[in-house]
């Protein structure tokens, strides 16, 4: 009995020490650091808003685009190896990110960054079921790694914050290159080698979703300031829909498809991807704007809109155990439509304050999004593990995470065409009762930017109060449409959810060859 004890604890041990590495690398992908460092980057690199929603998109486009190849890729070369490259080039391209002294040069190299996580994410959720293979012991470590997850969303603004203000916006990068070089050297020594699975790689899909979410991204940024009608925006819109009809088509045909729309049948399943896609839909796309808000037209400082985040960060302290045992005694509908709904609620209570709000004024909001963004983590990640078979646990999670990605860039993409659109239409109205012409401004999309953090070159002041106006009345609008999403999210998952033993079965697990290959489930039928 003392041998087997003394025999279990470094294998105890060894696990605690990969959920850690899990956990760092996770932690690190956290965008919404960068959210707080938006303003100073526009004032220094000369961006306006168009340019700062690049450098948020250029990251979550790339990540979204390259998801599903990144768990081909795993399941092809060995989880862990990709998992450890991918960490590597995400390292990478913070420190480039740091360097950069142009918008051109900070996006491209949150692009790479982009490359990276998209490689180091699908294996994580693979390599935490190789490593913990007792059920309730897997429930509580995908528990906490999904909390460290959702707590990044939360710290990242209040560790950004102070960061940005005291040693520039820089810095929010420049963090992640020693802990990357330290998650670096800890997964060598703990994560396990998994095998690697013979498969192909969906060249045709990477190229035709790449190039079609580029085009649907592209429309929704440049449209607003441009000109719907404009040539190049509407040539980026009929071309985003025919290479997304055409993905949507190939995945469908293909037997090694790298989005498996069968995945889809499960209503379980796709309740719970549904439920991740419109979370972070509605809620990055708020968390973008809102240090803007906060900087730009509130005043604060970066340290002071960062804090003010902390209400948010205790609540998914809180949530993340909360929702674990939830799941774990009622399965992922209730904490995932309670968190859904309480999202919904925040956004909707947030919206209804304008640029002469007091902080204490709407704290309560923040509480409200914090325990439902803690809420919607885990249940979802809980739900693709009792749903798939354990040979396509890569390809899932790609698939939920590429589904929350796409969220957050539409999210920003949408709510950001909603808020310039209003924004233009304020302003120039404003502009037209001061008797002044609109182009005097520029793009009217940029002009927050311009207007609220160059103190060299101030406005007038009643052109100022319009800007801010204008501004504060688009993000009230843009709120308003992320919590409607969010609703309706919640009451469409509440009904996929609500008997999920007689839902369709989930995909039958992959059989193997005669040659020891696996063959998805169903390609000998045309599936």
């Amino acid at each position: 009995m003392g041998e087997t004890e003394e025999a279990a604890a470094p294998a105890a041990r060894r696990r605690r020490l990969a959920l850690a590495t899990l956990c760092i690398a996770m932690f690190m992908l956290d965008n919404v650091i960068v959210n707080n460092a938006l303003p100073r980057i526009g004032r220094e690199l000369d961006a306006g808003i168009t340019g700062l929603q690049w450098v948020a998109e250029g990251y979550s486009l790339v990540f979204a685009a390259l998801l599903l190849t990144g768990g081909a890729l795993g399941d092809r070369y060995g989880r862990t190896a990709v998992f450890r490259f991918g960490l590597a080039l995400f390292t990478a391209g913070s420190a480039a990110a740091a360097l950069a002294g142009t918008v051109g040069t900070l996006v491209a190299a949150r692009m790479l960054q982009g490359v990276g996580a998209a490689l180091l994410t699908p294996g994580s959720l693979a390599i935490l079921r190789h490593v913990f293979t007792d059920e309730r012991e897997r429930t509580r470590a995908i528990g906490t790694w999904s909390g460290v997850s959702a707590l990044g969303l939360a710290v990242g603004p209040v560790v950004g914050g102070p960061m940005v203000e005291a040693f520039g916006w820089a810095s929010v990068f420049w963090i992640n290159v020693p802990i990357g070089a330290a998650a670096l050297l800890l997964s060598g020594r703990v994560l396990p080698a998994i095998p690697a699975r013979a498969r192909r790689v969906d060249l045709g899909g990477l190229v035709l979703s790449a190039a079609g979410l580029g085009a649907a991204v592209h429309t929704l940024v440049e449209g607003p300031a441009r000109g719907w009608t404009d040539p190049r925006v509407l040539t980026t819109a009929v071309l985003a829909v025919l290479l997304l009809v055409a993905f949507l088509l190939l995945e469908r045909w293909i037997a090694e498809p790298m989005l498996d729309l069968r995945l889809f049948r499960d209503r379980v399943l796709g309740g719970a991807l549904l439920g991740g896609f419109t979370v972070s839909f509605g809620m990055f796309g708020a968390l973008f704007f809102l240090p803007l808000l906060m900087q730009g037209v509130l005043d604060w400082s970066p340290t002071a809109a960062g804090l003010a985040g902390l209400p948010m960060t205790a609540m998914i302290v809180v949530a993340g155990p909360l929702s674990a045992r939830l799941t774990g005694r009622h399965g992922p509908r209730l904490p995932l439509v309670l968190g859904i709904a309480l999202c919904a609620l925040g956004l909707a209570g947030l919206s209804l304050y304008g640029e002469q709000a007091r902080y204490a004024e709407y704290l309560w909001t923040l509480f409200v999004l914090g325990l439902g963004m803690g809420l919607t983590f885990t249940p979802v990640s809980i739900a693709v593990l009792q749903r798939v078979a354990p040979e396509r646990t890569g390809t899932a999670s790609a698939t939920v995470n590429t589904l929350r990605e796409l969220g957050g860039v539409l999210g920003i993409a949408v709510l950001g065409a909603v808020l310039t659109h209003r924004l233009t239409t304020g302003l120039t109205a404003s502009l037209a009762r001061l008797g002044l012409p609109a182009y005097i401004l520029g793009r009217p999309a940029d002009t927050l930017t311009a207007a609220t953090t160059t103190p060299a070159a101030p406005l007038p002041a009643p052109v100022r109060q319009a800007v801010e106006h204008a501004f504060t009345d688009g993000i009230q609008l843009a709120l308003r449409c992320g919590s409607a999403a969010l609703a309706a999210a919640a009451v469409l998952v509440a009904l996929l959810l609500r008997h999920p033993g007689r839902g369709t079965p989930a995909p039958a697990a992959p059989a193997p060859d005669p040659a020891g290959q696996d063959l998805p489930a169903g390609a000998g039928a045309g599936a």
